[in-house]
């Protein structure tokens, strides 16, 4: 499917990083766009940068996705004026990395509530629309490489992004019958807000390890334009697995082909990860 002029797009996580950059690449070939984020000044300052290019926002309004009800509200009123959009994108997310003993149970439900339920939320609003208009259209689900892989310290986030993965991958069949396409998108590191407001819990923060291993995985980290440029290639070509860059591939490879290097390698990471544990246990930031 082609985004250009006039394509709808609904894009959650609009505010900043990933979800901004998409909407300013699709602005950019003209498409009209319905915004939401939890971050309301982020939200303006997208709109903003909107204007002046082909595109226009036709709506945008602040929400939380795990909120079903606020989902299905603004999703209504999306349908009532401009009825069903033709690309849905799941972008919104927030991380928490920690071992299992230093989670609460609501920091897990909070995890799992935005980074899997918003999405079912959007799907849940959005698709059956798409399904009645009987016409071409796509979905998008920004995933992560722990999606794929449950890396050290991701228990919670693995769980989320993991089960988006697998439901992206019912649904890629699932809607297929309907002429909807489904991309799921699996980042490594990105050069975004989310890595400054990220939960790390139970790791010292104040240890000079810590500074090293943060400024090692941001020498990794990819532009969230680079990203977007790739979820729009992705749209076009109806490709359903997006691995944004080539330390994730090689992960993903050693993964299912060389299963010993790849283990090593996790165990290698979980060390330098213990490495950083306070001397006190016990959940935190509650």
């Amino acid at each position: 499917m082609e985004i250009g002029k006039g394509t709808k797009v609904f894009i959650t996580g609009a505010a900043s990083g990933i979800g901004r950059s998409t909407a300013l690449a699709a602005a950019g070939l003209g498409a009209r766009l319905f915004l939401t984020d939890i971050n309301r000044d982020g939200l303006d300052r997208t709109a903003a940068l909107v204007a002046g290019r082909p595109g226009e926002v036709c709506m945008a309004r602040v929400m939380d996705i795990s909120e079903e009800e606020q989902v299905r509200r603004f999703a209504e009123d999306i349908h009532a004026k401009y009825g069903p959009m033709d690309v849905v994108m799941n972008i919104a997310g927030i991380a928490l990395f920690a071992q299992i003993e230093d989670m609460t149970h609501a920091q897990w439900k909070k995890v799992i509530d935005v980074n899997l339920w918003g999405p079912i939320h959007v799907l849940q609003s959005f698709v059956p629309a798409m399904i009645r208009a009987d016409k071409a259209g796509h979905i998008v689900n920004v995933a992560s490489v722990a999606g794929l892989m449950g890396a050290p310290w991701h228990a919670a986030y693995s769980a989320s992004k993991a089960g988006l993965v697998g439901m992206s991958e019912a649904l890629f069949f699932d809607l297929r019958p309907h002429g909807i396409g489904v991309t799921v998108v699996c980042p490594g590191g990105v050069d975004t807000p989310l890595q400054d407001t990220v939960a790390i819990l139970g790791a010292d923060k104040n240890s000079a390890r810590f500074t090293e291993l943060k400024k090692f995985f941001g020498r990794h980290a990819i532009s969230p334009d680079a990203v977007a440029s790739q979820i729009v290639k992705a749209v076009q070509r109806k490709k359903f697995l997006v691995i944004t860059s080539a330390d994730v591939r090689f992960g993903y490879f050693f993964k299912h082909h060389v299963p010993p290097l790849y283990r090593a390698i996790m165990f290698r990471i979980a060390g330098l990860l213990n490495s950083l544990k306070r001397a006190d246990n016990g959940p935190s930031e509650k």
